[in-house]
């Protein structure tokens, strides 16, 4: 593996935890796709820095418990035209 994906994996989880962004978020501020985003914090992250990993794992468990509740604010913003 090369230093610069190990350091956009780190890069990545720092502005996810500073930011508590989404994955979508994160991909979009740093230009690379969701499944880049994703592989680099849940494949390559553990391995080069576990502390790190354990703190990004907290925040993506929770966007994941709370995605459906931003899905149903968002359709009723959609539909009340705001």
């Amino acid at each position: 593996m090369h230093s610069s994906i190990e350091e956009r994996a780190c890069d990545l989880a720092a502005y996810i935890i500073e930011h508590k962004s989404t994955v979508r978020a994160a991909a979009a501020k740093f230009g690379v796709s969701k499944s880049t985003v994703h592989k680099d914090l849940t494949e390559r992250l553990p391995s080069c820095r576990p502390a790190l990993y354990a703190e990004v794992r907290k925040l993506l468990d929770l966007n994941k418990a709370e995605r459906h509740i931003r899905g149903g604010l968002a359709t009723r913003r959609k539909y009340r035209g705001e």
